[in-house]
């Protein structure tokens, strides 16, 4: 049974990888789940809630074909509490999708990596 929801919620659209996406994710961030999940009749997401260490997303496999897609210019910032953690994370994250800032010291951060993952969702690993 989905949980309730807080009043503003990420939501990703994708177009047929939702439940893999899901999957992917809730496989790489601790205390995450996929709470409910409606397929349309051709098997692809209707409407999905998941959550990733805690916090609530929604997704959907797009049925309609348009031209836009995921951009870096709104991205997933995710504070790491280790250097396991960040390592583990950008490495799952960054395979098969572009470091956009290879994981490193910046002036701004002592460990930080912003990357584009296989499905086009755009995240910044931060170490706190």
């Amino acid at each position: 049974m989905a949980q309730s929801l807080p009043k503003i919620v990420p939501f990703l659209m994708f177009t047929g990888q939702a439940e893999e996406a899901m999957k992917f994710y809730t496989s790489v961030f601790a205390d995450s789940d996929i709470d409910e999940i409606t397929y349309n009749l051709d098997g692809s997401v209707m409407k999905a809630q998941f959550r990733l260490n805690g916090q609530a997303f929604m997704c959907i496999d797009s049925t309609i074909e348009h031209k836009f897609t995921f951009t870096p210019a709104i991205s997933m910032f995710v504070n790491c509490t280790s250097a396991t953690e960040i390592d583990q994370s950008f490495s799952q994250l960054s395979e098969g999708g572009e470091e956009l800032m290879p994981l490193g010291e910046y002036p701004f951060s002592r460990k930080f990596g912003w990357l584009v993952d296989r499905f086009g969702v755009s995240w910044q690993l931060n170490l706190e």
